[in-house]
């Protein structure tokens, strides 16, 4: 049985990625959740060396939980292409390099994948909520959708300007944010953590 946050409670968002917080802080308000930031704590960020997204969130949230001596909500996701092997995947962030060059980093997909007939791609988003104890609940899910190049749009952050979701016209780069809430692989996580932890 996960723990509860009940209206009023504080929550460090674990993240330095401010689209990320943006993100998450806007999920948790309706809940009467304080989200308070990682980084406005002065908690470092940890070397995330798990080999994959749900070991990375756990890293995260663990250290922020103990770091604040609250209880802590990271995030780790990423953008997978089928026809690289599910890379960038786990690596996401790296490809971007220190700088975060995500322009950079999709023009790699783009090259990596150039005259592949296999288009399919998707995001998936790992959840892990931490306690200063050491308890954690996990929650993950996945958008499927395809890659586009070259990249569409100016809202997002990260790969958003090159993927499309199933069913939709428009990359995540082009939707408003409410759009891409409505079903992003962020969005269908934090709906299990919702569901299971809040409230």
């Amino acid at each position: 049985m996960a723990r509860r946050l009940g209206p009023g409670a504080r929550l460090v968002i674990a993240t330095h990625n401010q689209g990320k917080l943006r993100e998450i802080a806007a999920l948790v308000a309706p809940f009467g959740v304080a989200a308070v930031t990682a980084g406005s704590l002065g908690l470092p960020e940890p070397e995330e060396d798990a080999p994959d997204f749900l070991g990375n969130a756990r890293l995260k949230a663990l250290a922020a939980a103990r770091g604040a001596g609250l209880p802590s909500l990271a995030d780790d996701s990423g953008f997978c292409v089928a026809a690289l092997g599910g890379a960038p995947g786990v690596v996401s962030a790296r490809w971007a390099g220190p700088d975060k060059d995500f322009a950079a980093a999709m023009a790699r997909v783009a090259r990596l994948a150039e005259g592949a007939a296999d288009r399919r791609a998707w995001f998936v988003s790992a959840l892990c909520l931490a306690w200063p104890d050491g308890a954690t609940d996990s929650f993950v899910a996945r958008a499927e959708g395809h890659f586009v190049w070259p990249p569409r749009g100016a809202n997002g952050f990260g790969y958003d300007p090159m993927f499309v979701p199933r069913g939709a016209a428009e990359t995540y780069g082009e939707m408003d944010a409410a759009a891409k809430q409505r079903g992003s692989h962020r969005a269908r996580a934090f709906a299990q953590f919702a569901a299971a932890c809040l409230g």
